[in-house]
């Protein structure tokens, strides 16, 4: 009978001992797992964003759980409720929705784990430690004043009839663009040398939920119906290349690019799709936003908050996201045209001549 009771207490002590390995979600080697949760695959940035980081944290010796969501809040909140519960050390997350993860993120601070907002603030929550994004102000300043430079508003020219749209009203970033881009262009718009005929120009009015193309296209199909049978458009501002793509399908559909003047449309992303419709001169400008800059950046805050350090940082001011203050690092985005597409994108290595034929 003492042989046997011994031996139960070994099992037990063995037990005890493997439990807080489990519950921490270390490795037997010591390993630390970095949960990800990306939004969608349905566009090409962010399954370079997934894959970038995914790299570079294996590559310093983490232990990398990836999800995407697809565009389903839901999904992604369970999505890292299951990387709480599998025992991440740390989070790095591009959300759906900014405003849907606060009971998701108190489970996660529950448990000491930091996070990381990555392109996309996290509103509503104290629980976020760091925000590695662009400068989304910039974005929208460098669209805005691609479209008066090249309709040569400074010059006097004018008027032109533009039509505007901006990004997710989930997303905090569309708001930065679409303030950045409205910088650039409102006083035309007030002085009459840019003319929008359908008179949306609030961000309540342009927006495109969860980025759509296709939302964006039929809003498009509706504008050209309604207020351009007699007129042409001049230009779109766009907030990113998805949405451009949409655009230009209205556009195209009706003649534009061919018994019409392409319009000048903006855009956002550097996406192949965008870059091969600017080499085939449909699209004239997005913004590029180097990936693997901000996957890198993202990837030294999850270093600094897993060794106890505070990460580097340079805006503490920008980010309010509702409860704190976020400390931020905001990477520069880069215009790219029909003349400098090459020197951004393939002497970069970022792109291949032949990824863009």
């Amino acid at each position: 009978m003492d042989r046997f009771v011994k031996t139960l207490a070994a099992i037990a002590l063995c037990l005890a001992l493997a439990m807080p390995l489990a519950a921490n979600g270390q490795q037997d080697s010591g390993q630390q797992i970095v949960g990800i949760a990306m939004p969608t695959q349905s566009s090409q940035r962010w399954i370079q964003d997934g894959g970038n980081m995914k790299k570079i944290l294996e590559d310093r010796g983490y232990k990398v759980d990836l999800q995407y969501a697809e565009d389903n809040i839901d999904a992604q909140v369970n999505q890292l409720e299951n990387m709480i519960v599998k025992g991440a050390d740390a989070l790095v997350i591009a959300s759906i929705d900014g405003e849907s993860l606060t009971n998701v993120l108190e489970k996660a601070a529950d448990q000491d784990i930091p996070v990381v907002a990555y392109d996309r603030l996290i509103r509503n929550s104290p629980h976020v430690s760091y925000y590695a994004t662009f400068d989304n102000f910039l974005v929208g300043v460098q669209e805005g004043s691609y479209l008066v430079d090249k309709l040569g508003l400074k010059e006097g020219k004018g008027p032109y009839n533009i039509e505007i749209f901006a990004g997710s009203p989930d997303d905090n970033n569309a708001y930065f663009f679409f303030d950045g881009a409205m910088s650039e262009i409102q006083t035309y718009i007030d002085n009459g040398q840019l003319v929008v005929k359908s008179g949306q120009t609030d961000f309540d009015q342009v927006a495109t939920l969860r980025w759509d193309g296709a939302t964006a296209q039929q809003r498009m199909d509706n504008i050209l119906t309604a207020h351009y049978s007699d007129a042409n458009v001049d230009a779109v501002l766009s907030p990113y290349d998805g949405i451009s793509i949409g655009i230009l399908s209205s556009l195209k559909s009706v003649g534009y690019g061919t018994s019409k003047p392409m319009p000048v449309v903006t855009g956002q992303d550097a996406e192949i799709p965008s870059i091969k419709s600017i080499l085939a001169g449909e699209q004239a400008q997005t913004v590029f936003k180097d990936t693997r800059v901000l996957a890198q950046r993202a990837a030294d805050m999850v270093d600094a908050v897993l060794q106890g350090k505070e990460a580097e940082v340079n805006d503490t001011t920008t980010y309010n996201n509702g409860v704190k203050v976020v400390p931020s690092y905001l990477e520069e985005p880069v215009s790219v045209d029909i003349t400098n597409w090459e020197e951004a994108l393939i002497d970069t290595g970022y792109y291949t001549k032949d990824q863009l034929q």
